[in-house]
């Protein structure tokens, strides 16, 4: 008999559910953990400035929800423990994580540093492939269903010129989601990777501070291909009440993904005129 997890035609309940949700301090994460809390679920929340987590858990807790908070960096030594310890210590359990935290920068490749390129790497990919590796193993051992969730992009099925190594984590962090599912689907937990598309954050004004570009090399997205992080946050629960492998929030750039995967070469030409239309005085 199938477990109620892999059942596309079964929704869960979410009603006192815990979820940890790192880089939860504004845009996706913040939005997710208001989302969450809504549909009934507890959050503990993570990310490095504690006074945005506190802004953040005081609407958590006006919707009549708890919220624990574990403020600093994902890359700490232990900070993956600390979470899932003060969800299950103050919260009782926990029973979904969504990996969030990242940034990107507009470099060529040529120019990115190796110290550079292992940074991104650690916050985006290695700080959340560690969270829901440890989040497993305790859910493993207590015999539990889970939900494991890691915020990669669109970008994770084609390439943005400039903004190689962002796009290299996001297509690392889709790989493994997709390798952990098919590995913890006979312990009964799901795990999904999410593809939003551009979305109203801070990410485009960090990129350009960390590029220390005075413009982008490719310029932030129209506002008719721009969403809002409410979108990708409701996107979330839908996936937590109903599993889904891939949590996308545009059809058509799914399937714009899918097209230029099928054609290198198509992709690489639609690629080139990003590349060329990128600001002056580059």
């Amino acid at each position: 008999m199938r477990h109620p997890l892999h059942c596309g035609d079964m929704s869960r309940p979410l009603q006192n559910n815990v979820i940890v949700i790192t880089g939860a301090s504004s845009g996706i994460g913040a939005a997710t953990a208001i989302a969450c809390a809504n549909a009934g679920m507890n959050v503990v929340l993570n990310a490095r400035r504690e006074d945005k987590l506190r802004e953040v858990a005081r609407q958590v807790e006006a919707l009549g929800r708890q919220a624990a908070l574990v403020a600093g960096d994902v890359t700490e030594s232990g900070i993956s423990d600390r979470m899932l310890d003060t969800a299950m210590q103050r919260l009782g359990r926990f029973d979904a994580v969504f990996a969030n935290a990242g940034f990107g920068f507009d470099r060529p490749m040529v120019e990115t540093s190796q110290q550079d390129l292992r940074e991104i790497f650690e916050v985006n990919f290695f700080a959340g492939v560690e969270l829901l590796q440890k989040a497993a193993t305790r859910l493993i051992e207590a015999k539990r269903p889970g939900h494991l969730l890691m915020c990669s992009s669109c970008l994770a099925k084609f390439t943005l010129p400039f903004h190689g190594p962002y796009c290299a984590t996001k297509a690392a962090q889709n790989h493994i989601c997709r390798s952990m599912r098919i590995e913890l689907r006979q312990h009964n937990i799901h795990v999904a990777s999410v593809h939003p598309i551009g979305t109203t954050t801070e990410f485009f004004e960090v990129s350009a501070r960390r590029s220390s570009k005075p413009q982008p090399s490719v310029e932030k997205p129209p506002s008719l291909v721009m969403q809002s992080p409410k979108r990708v946050a409701n996107a979330v629960v839908r996936c937590l009440r109903r599993p889904q492998p891939e949590v996308w929030t545009s059809h058509t750039v799914r399937l714009i993904a899918g097209l230029l995967t099928i054609s290198p070469r198509l992709g690489d030409f639609f690629m080139r005129q990003a590349a060329w239309a990128r600001p002056s005085g580059r």
